[in-house]
């Protein structure tokens, strides 16, 4: 492949993607070329290769050991906190091909979660995800009624639902997260693949609309050894004084620290 110099997208970022495309498609399974053998494949500079083979590091898709080279890393899926993405778009960035299989969906009235929604009665979506063919999540989507039931028009075994509510026209706007380690039950074990003694990540989020409106309470189970989850940190000065806070915290969570 050569790298297009007359492209406005950066050369490293040309060559990060096509490093990621050859990666997912089992081109490189183990270790991938070195710097040298790269940058004359590529015709580009070291700094070029260096910023390519970097970001993919900070994404968990390679990693560098010490004298032996830079290697694919192993199945693990990496999500970077600070955005609202759909699970699919995690897989995906990680060169992966992401999986559905619908598990259940319907109208639901437990008593949290619809304190949470604002309503008496909602509409759940549960649903075994793949990447790679391994099961990596149990996601558990609660939506308005009225939101629900659209979403159930579209073949819920192959749709992204971000896609779908965002084609809608529902904005997903602000969301606050928990995670924490549990165990799983012995039913979601089982779908995961895993002893039910063993730890799973537990993530529950509620995101809202430009208005403020609750309209999706998630609560989903992780495999915490093909799953992590990531953030990029900051040191802000200590003359920085500002309100941390969200704006709504569930009661269940008063305790708690929010990841956002």
């Amino acid at each position: 492949m050569i790298l297009d110099v007359d492209s406005p997208i950066p050369l490293h970022v040309q060559l990060k993607e096509f490093l990621r495309q050859q990666i997912g498609n089992g081109q490189y399974t183990e270790r991938i070329p070195s710097e040298k053998e790269l940058m004359e494949t590529f015709s580009v500079s070291r700094t070029t290769v260096r910023e390519a083979v970097s970001c993919l590091v900070r994404e968990g898709l390679l990693e560098k050991i010490h004298g032996k080279g830079t290697f694919v890393t192993d199945a693990t899926v990496n999500e970077w906190l600070g955005t609202i993405r759909s699970l699919t778009e995690t897989v995906e960035s990680m060169g992966m091909r992401p999986g559905i299989r619908l598990l259940s969906h319907g109208l639901r009235d437990d008593p949290e979660i619809a304190s949470i929604l604002g309503l008496k009665q909602y509409y759940g979506i549960e649903r075994l995800r793949f990447a790679d063919d391994l099961p990596i999540a149990i996601e558990r989507d609660n939506y308005p009624v009225e939101i629900g039931r659209k979403l159930a028009t579209y073949d819920l075994n192959k749709v992204t639902l971000y896609s779908v509510l965002e084609e809608n026209g529902v904005v997903l706007h602000t969301a606050e997260q928990r995670i924490t380690a549990t165990l799983p039950s012995e039913a979601d074990a089982e779908l995961l693949g895993i002893s039910h003694n063993t730890c799973v990540l537990t993530v529950e989020r509620v995101t809202y609309d430009p208005a403020g409106n609750p309209i999706e309470h998630y609560l989903s189970t992780f495999r915490a050894d093909r799953f992590a989850f990531c953030v990029r940190l900051y040191r802000k000065s200590s003359q920085v004084v500002g309100n941390l806070l969200p704006h709504f915290v569930p009661k269940s969570w008063a305790n708690s620290a929010i990841d956002v």
